[in-house]
């Protein structure tokens, strides 16, 4: 006899499987489940013949609506592009002065929101997307008040368009300090002039080591760095009074800098961005605190 024949006849059919005692019960599924499982099944159909649904070599089935989001996408750029044509169309006239877009609250918020953009696809690698740079690493931050090479919105502007350092364009900013551990400085005049440098910006410093580093510097150093250690940014040359370091301003740092000089390098970008996305670029960057 099966176990089905001992049971009660009010108690669910077992479906005849059954494991240490325990027995599994037949109870099938709901109907509205099933149904809706159904159902399920029939919206998968309908939807792979009316979108696109299965993958081709380079593209999709089209599906019989012919729908695209990639398309509805393009459209949607276009519009705010046609919307945007006369504010892009100021930006790129070559005419139009950087200081007059500011007097433009249309062109000027524009040039805002879209350097916002532009900065965090093309410039947020390197000075982060706060603009706030990354510390010690020869990475400015654009949001103090220490700008080499100048702060307006021409001088920003000019930057970003020909770049710092680099061969790709002849009109790039350019200045070179020179490694004065190659023959020019003894390693005791290094120590001196690194403990100097520390003692006019405020930091711990060795004193006897700095009295002596004093003269080393006004020999070699003052005439980019100017005698005050105020430096000259029209030739890229840092204000070392201060506590703001491109590279660092601890005692090994500074003696590597010494040593070895720096040559950091930014791209021109006369050729990456647009006329309009340059301009809109040095003004977002104008505003991040640090713009003069």
């Amino acid at each position: 006899m099966s176990a089905n024949d001992k049971r009660d006849p009010d108690e669910v059919e077992t479906t005849g499987h059954q494991w240490d005692g325990i027995e599994e019960y037949n109870n099938p599924l709901p109907r509205w489940w099933l149904w809706t499982f159904y159902a399920c099944i029939l919206y998968a159909l309908v939807y792979m013949v009316l979108y696109p649904a299965w993958p081709l070599v380079k593209s999709a089935t089209p599906g019989l609506l012919g729908y695209s989001t990639r398309e509805n996408v393009e459209k949607e750029i276009q519009k705010v592009a046609e919307m945007n044509a006369d504010l892009v169309a100021q930006l790129e006239s070559v005419e139009l002065d950087m200081e007059a877009i500011r007097a433009d609250d249309a062109l000027y918020n524009y040039a805002v929101q879209g350097g916002d953009a532009v900065f965090k696809t093309y410039c947020a690698q390197c000075h982060g997307s706060g603009a706030a740079g990354v510390q010690a690493s020869g990475y400015p931050s654009l949001i103090d008040p220490d700008w080499l090479w100048g702060g307006t919105l021409e001088e920003i502007y000019y930057t970003v368009t020909h770049g710092i350092r680099n061969e790709d364009d002849p009109d790039a900013r350019w200045s070179q300090m020179p490694a004065f551990g190659d023959d020019y400085l003894t390693d005791e005049e290094i120590d001196s002039v690194v403990q100097y440098v520390r003692q006019i910006s405020g930091q711990e410093h060795d004193a006897a080591l700095a009295s002596a580093g004093e003269t080393v510097f006004l020999d070699n150093c003052a005439a980019c760095h100017m005698e005050d250690g105020t430096g000259d940014r029209y030739q890229g040359a840092p204000n070392l009074t201060d506590a703001i370091w491109l590279y660092g301003g601890d005692v090994e740092t500074l003696t590597e800098t010494v040593r070895y000089a720096r040559f950091g390098i930014m791209p021109s970008h006369a050729e990456r961005l647009s006329e309009a996305e340059r301009r809109a670029v040095a003004v977002y960057v104008h505003t991040r605190g640090g713009g003069e």
